[in-house]
């Protein structure tokens, strides 16, 4: 269940896609690369408002709140310990990590007295990131995030002092679902604005299979409240958490081996297309800027679209390799002057299918983009080719790449006639609405486009305006 639901969150692909999720890629390669480096101003700042505001509330409540129980230090020095064990065995969950402390935390509010839980949860915390520091591989100036990170265990504790909580029982279960909500909470309340502030990650982007998350911690919460009914009859019983922590460590160490596998074949599409985008570059030139001039302008309305990270991506690569298939037809073909005859066009035409075939043989990711190029020529209205399909049974990415390529062509210098005006461009996409492209992206790439033209219209002064500023 653990390892499937880290694989949903993944986005795990069983036709040979990508494993992570692109916008979650882009946020765990940046979180890497900042692991070893000191703070920004921005992460300070955020970092020191979370990490003291966390002391100051731990403080107040280990000094307010009701001890019910003693504090036994070996106790405590042991769960710590454990807490430390299952600190080191962390998954990748986006721009940040998970670790299976639920297991040991679970145990500490029931053992200890629960004032006193946050502060040695705190101290596990940079205990745990301590070979980090010590190894080279975090920054010491990132010590503070053990006290930002610490904020989890403030809402249970709250909720359990709260609520007057004596000896665990299974019937007391509302009252800890509803620790473990504040536990929530408490992450999302302090979390969402820190990595919004500190690292520009829009909250949706950080609630994207957060559920699966929450999923894997009430699972191992309830497996924690296990361990500590059975450690309140018998105090050495709470080391029954160690080997579900083991086998969760060796989980961790085969999903991190195919997290990185996976950026590097991330890293070896990317490499892949642009050196085929330099290849038909290099066969023609104004194939190859146009290209890259449609990649743009393709993924302005893929977000305009609300499209996600992937399909994204997919428009991207098609925008960028849509022309890939033109590196088999003739030049004199391509840069000919005057129209092409029927023999020729029909050369043409296969570009579509010829682009789609490189693409498959590379496989994988790019292999789907192949799809995406072979119908980058497709008409709404069912009249394009090669397959004659019609609609919405064309997929998205193609007919974004479709609408802006077209836009793109008619604004630029051809070999059989020069630019036209950007207003023209559009009337052309709009007469095409419905019947050569799809009426929605025409709308998007209209909008986008007259924006960008209205500013400069009002930028520009009119004449009456410019002949009364003239000197006399």
């Amino acid at each position: 269940m653990l390892v499937a639901a880290f694989d949903k969150l993944r986005g795990d692909r069983a036709r040979g896609g990508p494993l992570l999720d692109p916008e979650a890629e882009i946020q765990l390669e940046g979180s890497q690369s900042r692991i070893p480096q000191p703070l920004s101003h921005r992460e300070r700042v955020g970092e020191a408002i979370a990490a003291s505001s966390f002391v100051v509330a731990a403080i107040l409540l280990a000094a307010y709140a009701p001890w019910e129980r003693s504090f036994s230090a070996p106790l405590a020095a042991w769960l710590v310990l454990l807490y430390f064990v299952a600190y080191r065995v962390r998954f990748a969950v986006g721009a940040a990590y998970t670790a299976p402390t639920q297991l040991v935390f679970i145990p500490m509010l029931f053992l200890l007295p629960i004032p006193s839980v946050p502060l040695l949860v705190a101290a596990a915390n940079f205990l745990g990131a301590a070979p980090d520091f010590f190894g080279g591989r975090r920054h010491p100036e990132r010590a503070i995030t053990a006290l930002s990170n610490s904020w989890n265990a403030l809402g249970p504790a709250i909720v359990l002092v709260a609520a007057g909580a004596g000896q665990p029982t299974l019937d007391q279960w509302p009252l800890y679902l509803a620790a473990l909500g504040a536990q929530f909470v408490c992450e999302l309340a302090i979390n969402t604005p820190r990595e919004w502030f500190e690292f520009g990650i829009r909250p949706r982007a950080q609630f994207a299979g957060i559920e699966w998350v929450w999923g894997v911690d009430l699972l191992l919460s309830a497996l924690g409240l296990l361990a500590a009914l059975a450690a309140m009859e018998h105090r050495i019983s709470v080391i029954l958490v160690v080997p579900l922590i083991v086998l969760l460590a060796m989980f961790a160490r085969e999903r991190q081996q195919r997290i990185d596998s996976a950026l590097q074949l991330s890293d070896a599409y990317r490499g892949t297309t642009m050196v085929l985008a330099d290849i038909v570059e290099a066969d023609d030139a104004y194939t190859g800027v146009h290209s890259r001039t449609v990649v743009a302008l393709s993924l302005e309305v893929a977000r305009e679209f609300g499209l996600d990270a992937r399909q994204q991506r997919l428009t991207e690569f098609g925008a960028l390799l849509h022309d890939v298939g033109k590196i088999a037809v003739p030049k004199e073909i391509i840069n000919k002057p005057g129209p092409l005859t029927p023999d020729e066009w029909n050369l043409v035409k296969v570009h579509t299918v010829d682009g789609e075939r490189i693409l498959s043989r590379v496989g994988g990711f790019l292999a789907e983009v192949g799809r995406v190029v072979r119908s980058s020529h497709e008409r709404w209205d069912g009249q394009g080719y090669p397959d004659g399909l019609r609609g919405e049974d064309i997929p998205i990415e193609a007919r974004i790449v479709s609408c802006c390529d077209a836009f793109n062509a008619m604004t630029t210098d051809r070999p059989y006639r020069s630019a036209r005006p950007t207003q023209w461009a559009l009337d052309e996409l709009r007469a095409g609405a419905g019947t050569q492209f799809d009426p929605g992206v025409v709308a998007v790439v209209t909008r986008l486009m007259e924006e960008r033209v209205q500013p400069r219209a009002a930028q520009a002064p009119s004449r009456a305006a410019a002949a009364a500023l003239r000197p006399a």
